[in-house]
């Protein structure tokens, strides 16, 4: 497939809504992030240098505490987030948590936030988890939210597909199209470690939810391979799970075909399989990700691709529109941040500033589609999606 980059301009409103019963000290509001590596780092940059959060970080690495606490000022605490009671302590006078933490954390920390009545935002691309943490929500206290999913996908795409989809009298399909890919790839896999390597092979090896002729159903990761040119580069893109977050509850019945693909320079599909599944480390997901860290390297010189499209009917014809981004690293302050690293982490600060400000439902489970695009994009944290680093930007 190929696509022009032409820019569609739309708007919408932002509904105002109550504001959030949020705990404050002074102006500013007390958030706990658990978590001191790649995104943790860069959440707490954001955070502490908007002058309005007062950031707490609890990690069970003492070293990588050490040097957030030197550089940027904030409080820190060890906590071992298997720990209930190590939780609950540092959670005490907290407004909320983010949990940059690995998925398999979250349902401990989501139930300890319950227990100590705060918000609680997370990263997670896991199905079960965002299942557990949805359960929780249901005895959330006023003022109290749960918002799974807060990265770049799940989480930013599903807010952008929403806010197509409501463009449209009647909707036909949504697709959705992101990765985080090296800017120069020099191995065979033509690609470098940018996140978290569970994550990735969670991404690659469960089960894909879509629509599919009207019916909602599960498909094998890195199935229905297909390419696509974006901006003049090359690409093929494939199912990977989790993607959707939510989107298939919320458009089931609405929607013909709805799909998730990961974005990946050409022939990273097929050298996947082989691994996976010729090698059979499908099976042996704890040897595959020490092969790919010891093998992989990792670069902070990326770029983040979003390519989103939604076909329906509007005015009596059948249209597309479509939202197109590609974010770079980028330097901030003395460091270089990671594309990967300034989207997962813009977009969960974005959400919890919205919830501070009273921009999301103040109570319940809130998911990533009932974020207003607009409020998100004019966010200070959602600036980062449309900024100077971003080439393409079409709404």
């Amino acid at each position: 497939m190929k696509y022009d980059d032409a820019k569609q301009a739309q708007t919408r409103r932002a509904d105002a809504l109550p504001l959030a019963n949020v705990a404050h000290r002074g102006n500013m509001t007390n958030v706990l992030l658990l978590g001191a590596g790649t995104i943790g780092r860069m959440i707490a940059t954001l955070l502490t240098q908007s002058g309005d959060y007062r950031v707490r970080v609890g990690d069970t690495d003492a070293t990588a505490l050490e040097r957030l606490k030197a550089k940027l000022g904030v409080e820190t605490q060890i906590v071992d987030a298997s720990n209930e009671e190590l939780l609950a302590t540092a959670m005490a006078g907290q407004a909320a948590v983010i949990s940059a933490l690995t998925f398999s954390l979250n349902p401990r920390v989501a139930r300890a936030a319950l227990a100590a009545g705060i918000s609680y935002f997370d990263l997670t691309e896991d199905v079960e988890t965002t299942r557990v943490v949805r359960t929780l929500s249901e005895a959330a206290k006023p003022g109290q939210i749960f918002v799974p999913q807060c990265g770049l996908a799940p989480g930013f795409v599903g807010i952008v597909a929403n806010h197509l989809a409501h463009k449209f009298e009647q909707l036909d399909s949504l697709f959705l199209r992101v990765g985080a890919l090296p800017e120069f790839p020099t191995n065979s896999l033509k690609y470098n470690l940018t996140w978290s390597t569970d994550g990735l092979i969670n991404e690659y090896c469960n089960p894909c939810d879509v629509i599919h002729q009207g019916q909602r159903q599960e498909f094998w990761a890195l199935e229905g391979l297909e390419h696509l040119s974006i901006d003049g580069v090359e690409y093929e893109a494939f199912s990977t799970s989790g993607g959707l977050g939510t989107l298939c509850e919320t458009f089931q019945d609405r929607v013909r075909e709805l799909n998730y693909k990961t974005i990946r320079y050409l022939g990273h599909r097929d050298r996947m399989l082989f691994l996976l599944d010729e090698l059979r480390l499908r099976d042996r997901r704890q040897l595959l990700k020490e092969i790919l860290e010891n093998a992989v390297p990792r670069t902070l010189q990326d770029v983040v691709v979003v390519f989103c499209t939604a076909t329906g009917q509007r005015d009596g014809q059948m249209v597309q529109l479509w939202d197109a981004r590609k974010i770079y690293h980028k330097q901030h302050g003395d460091e270089v941040w990671s594309a990967i690293q300034i989207t997962t982490a813009a977009a969960i600060c974005a959400v919890l500033d919205l919830h501070v400000h009273g921009q999301l439902p103040s109570t319940g489970f809130v998911k990533q589609e009932q974020v207003d695009l607009e409020a998100f994009l004019a966010n200070r944290f959602g600036q980062h999606y449309v900024g100077p680093s971003v080439k393409l930007n079409s709404r």
